[in-house]
């Protein structure tokens, strides 16, 4: 496969979320945003000591943060996307295990947090702390980001064309909870299949269930593969969101007897949808390194407010962008011109761009001798 074709293909994606598979508690998501805090730390570190502030102060200012982010993340998505469901059970709100983080929640708790960590500290002013800190929260975010797409969630809208991703992690678990003895499910893109690419979104996927040999007969498992499978495979909502299994014809497959097992061969069909987490990770890691970039050629010049501005225009503005080939995240955006991603970076963007401007206004500051 050359790389225009490898480009305008395909990808089946279904990682497992687990770093190690044996120890289900250690995820990707959690240690990229582990990552995220311990590099923001050490790149911290060198900022305080090159503009010639109290290391030890990090430390301190890391507290804050981490607090920050995963207080504002899980209120944020509760006040803004689903307040009935967590207000009617309020103990749900603690169990931020289950999912839920909004990270304009998460920003406003960053701006809240560090101007009280200010206040305790002589000599930091609230703009020169929120000014480094937009440096690393950029980076951070985009190896959430990626924690994200490890995780399968917030993906993007169908393309409607035989590009993308096709998500099918949340069918491979289901399809391992069959009644019949599955050991192991492999989603994969089939290579023999290429004839029935037609350009339409609609791509050929595989899944190949390992069944380990036990009471059943041959002919028992083919009829409980026929029922199960296509059940799975038309009524459950992640594969009526991820795939295109036709309810109306029969299931689709082969069965081999590998010995001591059997391997059904499910011939399905995918719906390809935009990586939007890569979008996005690319966009604030390119974000973390301008800022980086141009904190390393003036430091203590810059003017109080212009960083926390081009932060907030930069990356409140591309989610904007990106939340147009993003899947929406509740119900109630299906009716809205701007889902709630878009209408809470409005005044985020806003606010940025009154703080450039009164930054520029301000100049640079002197160089120190």
């Amino acid at each position: 496969m050359n790389t225009i074709d490898f480009i305008l293909s395909y990808v089946v994606w279904s990682p497992n979320p687990a770093v190690i598979p044996s120890f289900e508690r250690l995820r990707w998501y959690s240690l990229l945003f582990a990552l995220g805090f311990i590099i923001s730390q050490q790149i911290m570190f060198y900022i305080f000591r090159k503009e010639g502030h109290d290391e030890r102060l990090v430390d301190k200012l890391t507290i804050y943060m981490v607090l920050a982010t995963i207080i504002g993340a899980r209120l944020g998505h509760v006040l803004f996307y689903e307040p009935e469901k967590y207000l009617s059970n309020p103990i749900d709100i603690l169990k931020v295990w289950e999912g839920g983080l909004a990270s304009h929640g998460a920003a406003i708790a960053i701006l809240l947090a560090l101007y009280m960590y200010s206040r305790k500290v002589p000599g930091q002013s609230y703009l020169w702390v929120v000014d480094r800190i937009v440096i690393v929260v950029a980076m951070t975010g985009a190896m959430i980001r990626v924690g994200n797409l490890m995780n399968s969630e917030i993906g993007g809208k169908a393309t409607g064309s035989d590009s993308g991703f096709v998500f099918a992690r949340e069918t491979e678990e289901v399809l391992e909870t069959l009644r019949i003895p599955v050991s192991s499910v492999e989603a994969y893109k089939p290579e023999d299949r290429k004839s029935e690419l037609v350009g339409n979104g609609i791509v050929p996927v595989n899944f190949d269930i390992k069944i380990e040999k036990g009471g059943y007969s041959e002919a028992d498992l083919k009829t409980a593969l026929e029922s199960d499978v296509k059940y799975v495979l038309t009524r459950f909502r992640s594969s009526q969101k991820y795939l295109a299994e036709n309810p109306e014809t029969p299931l689709k497959y082969s069965l081999s007897d590998k010995g001591d097992h059997y391997i059904a061969t499910i011939y399905t069909y995918g719906i390809t949808r935009y990586p939007t987490q890569i979008y996005e990770a690319v966009t604030y890691f390119i974000i973390f390194l301008v800022l980086f970039w141009v904190w390393q050629k003036y430091k203590s010049r810059l003017p109080d407010g212009l960083f926390l501005g081009l932060f907030l225009i930069s990356v409140f503005g591309m989610r904007f962008v990106w939340e147009y080939w993003k899947e929406n995240q509740v119900e109630f955006e299906e009716g809205l011109s701007l889902n709630m991603g878009q209408s809470l970076s409005i005044p985020l963007v806003i606010g940025g761009i009154i703080l450039v401007i009164r930054a520029l206004n301000k100049g640079f500051k002197p160089k120190q001798n």
